[in-house]
């Protein structure tokens, strides 16, 4: 490894699938060790035996395990990528379990995530904090009552990072997607209606376009912190709204 790239190693939360899979391999690419963190232990072997990732086979939830399997090692970059939209329902519709699974993997987690990687990373003045947000953590949509603020409360943890991180030399970097094609609608649409209605017809973000990105963040010298960046499809763009006639 080069010694403009000072870091060596990695964790990467959601592995098995999708962005964070991509990054895993991607980061592999780089020369660093990296912990690849998933609850699919066939696809988490899978990695192991394709590029040579260390896994941890967890629920991103659990973070006192991850921080355990990770004890006595120095952690130089965090990729929170672990995310779950696990229904699309109007908010009055919505299952109230639906609101606490939500929080809990997207925000919660990987705030109790850093919080246990970071003070490693502040006393040796080398770390990359990066997390995945969504473009709902920044405009609003339908349906997506619960998932947004959680995207938006971790867009506004990443702003309040820097303040608390500065002079450590540790960076905080969010990428902020559109449409990726990944497994996220999954659960909330069921993978074949996911496909026909957000990617068939369309030109969707591949997964591996967002590890690009991670990496060359990562590659930036240290005193360059990508702050946020936000990726669309060039046929996709957010905001505008929409008018319903009132009905007596």
């Amino acid at each position: 490894m080069s010694d403009a790239m000072p870091y060596k190693t990695a964790v990467v939360t959601g592995a098995t699938s999708g962005i964070g899979r991509a990054t895993v391999f991607k980061l592999r690419q780089m020369g660093l060790t990296v912990f690849a963190v998933g609850r699919n232990a066939t696809s988490l072997a899978a990695i192991d035996e394709e590029c040579g990732a260390q896994t941890i086979e967890a629920d991103v939830r659990d973070t006192q395990y991850i921080a355990e399997r990770l004890s006595g090692l120095e952690i130089d970059i965090l990729v929170n990528n672990a995310g779950i939209l696990s229904t699309r329902a109007s908010f009055h519709e919505i299952d109230p379990e639906e609101i606490d699974a939500m929080i809990d993997v997207n925000l919660k987690a990987p705030m109790h995530l850093t919080r246990a990687l970071l003070p490693g990373m502040v006393e040796r003045k080398r770390g990359h904090l990066i997390y995945l947000g969504s473009s709902g953590g920044q405009a609003a949509y339908p349906s997506m009552g619960a998932y947004g603020p959680s995207k938006a409360g971790l867009s506004l943890f990443c702003d309040n990072l820097r303040c608390d991180l500065l002079g450590t030399s540790v960076r905080v970097s969010e990428v902020v997607p559109g449409r990726v094609q990944t497994d996220l609608y999954r659960t909330a649409l069921g993978a074949e209606q996911a496909q026909k209605a957000l990617y068939d017809g369309y030109r969707p973000i591949q997964p591996e376009h967002v590890a690009l990105i991670i990496s060359q963040m990562i590659a930036l010298p240290t005193f360059v912190d990508v702050a946020r960046v936000e990726v669309f499809p060039t046929d996709q763009a957010t905001g505008g709204g929409s008018m319903v006639k009132f009905e007596q």
